[in-house]
């Protein structure tokens, strides 16, 4: 699988495959996240995708959390 090398990499607005190459995982995981509440998720018709500063922003915001927790 081919995978993103930086933030600069990424397009604007990122769909579910998009997201699985930066991180690493499932397309099915990624749709999860596209489900969450809390993701910035923007809805187009039946396509879901999320902008690349807000998804920066999200990930950053749930790695601190996550190393809080710990």
């Amino acid at each position: 699988m081919e995978r993103f090398k930086s933030y600069d990499e990424l397009p604007l607005t990122l769909d579910a495959k998009d997201i699985s190459k930066f991180l690493g995982v499932s397309p099915t995981s990624c749709y999860s996240l596209f489900k969450r509440k809390d993701f910035p998720t923007i809805k187009i018709g039946k396509r879901s995708i999320v902008a690349r500063d807000k998804f920066l922003m999200w990930l950053e915001q749930h790695t601190q959390t996550a190393m809080e927790e710990q």
